[in-house]
């Protein structure tokens, strides 16, 4: 097992035209993420008003966790809360980049 950082940041790009409450069912949803145990850092938002050119402000949601090593990722991806959320929440998405890195 490493000590190394594993970081795992996802943009989400939401449909256009949802209603108020398909954006609250998605903020709940992915608020929920956060009570995984094996994260370290949890942390969502929306785009921040900085603006120059090497900004990407294109997404709706930015996910960005961090776990203790990407076998804390892995079980992550495989518990309850997550598959829960990919199923009742991706809907409410078109498009999804994720962003995995490794501390050095």
């Amino acid at each position: 097992m490493s000590d190394n950082k594993f970081v795992h940041v996802v943009n989400f790009y939401l449909k256009a035209g949802l209603s108020a409450e398909d954006v609250k069912a998605f903020e709940q949803g992915v608020s929920e993420l956060g009570k995984i145990e094996v994260i370290q850092t949890f942390s969502v938002g929306k785009p921040a008003s900085t603006d120059r050119p090497v900004i990407d402000r294109s997404y709706s949601y930015c996910l960005l966790t961090v776990f203790a090593s990407q076998e804390d990722h892995d079980i992550y991806q495989v518990h309850p809360v997550h598959l829960n959320f990919v199923e009742t929440c991706n809907q409410y998405w078109e498009k999804v980049v994720i962003f995995d890195s490794v501390s050095i």
